[in-house]
């Protein structure tokens, strides 16, 4: 369906027409681009837009569209740029598969853009704080927990170690690596990377490193200052703070169909792909993924309408683990069809 020039913000206009990232923060509900020399720098309080461009095999391009939500972000501003992005996905012509990223519980496919890794900093326009600058960064001293791709800052607290994981402590003067007992190697690889990754970008290349192992203690001089950040040498747990994750589960499928924004509930027996009309779209609840399926036949107003049906339905506390993924009529992706009986796979785009 033809969407007039006039609906889509002029910040996308050639958007997507090469290989590589494009990054557009929301600022007054506006997408803003962000400076290449920025990206990867994200605000909590701040949402983004995120576009991966790649070229096929066969000289095509193909597009992913993320948008990320810091932990601060309003309601009203999540809603904004889940909207935003459906006008990114018209003005790339309506095929690109759209997915929501939340701070700290990031998809491997977005992590996977930024080397080594994201590190959320305090502040965001949409939120009235300021940005945290680099020099105040360092005044700070910080902990953050690295387990396999996925980085994050954690109270300075004794209780926040583990010896299933790497953390690095970041002070005025000295970055600490301390590496859990049960850590592998190459998580501890991965964390030599951030912690240099630390070191350039906050203190401009230059301070001291040092690694702590697990089964040190204060005899250690170096050690001894490490501890001394956690009140002293001490007991500390044996399991990491996520290994529970895994185990949730979200509502059992359900399929709605979005009428005037809402989702009403479709009453049927098993999901067959004959359900999707192409005027009409659709939000696929099935465990802790909810699709937003989008007719072709749809106007630009209704898949606003649910994409914002979509956010409204992560204001339950049940499902605020849920992944959001939107996909296009003719451009499903192969989990999204496994989700129908005897829907055919054939040719799609490639799965996260």
């Amino acid at each position: 369906m033809s969407t007039s020039t006039g609906e889509l913000d002029p910040a996308f206009e050639g958007a997507g027409k090469e290989p590589g990232l494009q990054i557009w923060r929301v600022e007054n509900f506006h997408p803003v681009p962000v400076p290449k020399a920025s990206y990867g720098k994200f605000f909590m309080g701040d949402s983004y837009i995120v576009l991966k461009t790649t070229a096929t095999k066969s000289g095509a391009l193909r597009h992913d569209i993320h948008y990320w939500l810091g932990k601060d972000t309003s309601q009203d501003e999540a809603g904004s740029v889940a909207i935003l992005t459906v006008e990114l996905d018209e003005a790339l012509g309506g095929g690109p598969v759209q997915y929501r990223e939340v701070q700290g519980d990031e998809s491997e496919k977005f992590l996977s853009y930024f080397k080594p890794c994201i590190i959320p900093q305090p502040g965001g326009t949409a939120s009235g704080f300021k940005h945290t600058e680099i020099n105040a960064h360092e005044l700070v001293t910080r902990l953050y927990q690295c387990k396999g791709v996925r980085v994050q800052e954690v109270p300075v607290e004794k209780s926040s170690l583990n010896h299933g994981d790497i953390f690095i402590l970041d002070t005025q003067s000295k970055i600490y690596q301390f590496n859990g007992s049960d850590s592998s190697i190459r998580e501890r690889g991965k964390a030599m990377e951030v912690v240099q990754h630390i070191k350039d970008l906050y203190h401009e290349g230059s301070c001291d490193i040092v690694t702590i192992a697990d089964a040190e203690v204060a005899d250690d001089a170096e050690a001894s200052k490490f501890w001394e950040y956690f009140g002293g040498f001490g007991t500390i747990s044996a399991q990491t703070s996520h290994e529970d994750n895994s185990k949730e589960e979200g509502p059992s499928a359900q399929l709605y169909n979005v009428q005037q924004g809402k989702p009403v509930p479709v009453d049927t027996e098993s999901l067959t792909m004959d359900l999707l009309e192409t005027n009409k779209c659709y939000l696929l609840e099935s465990g802790l993924e909810i699709y937003v399926w989008m007719g072709k036949g749809t106007s630009l107003a209704d898949k606003k309408g649910a994409s914002k049906a979509a956010e409204e339905l992560l204001h339950d506390p049940k499902r605020k683990k849920s992944r959001v993924v939107r996909v296009i009529e003719g451009y499903e992706t192969g989990l999204f069809k496994s989700k129908f009986t005897g829907w055919a796979q054939g040719e799609e785009p490639e799965d996260d």
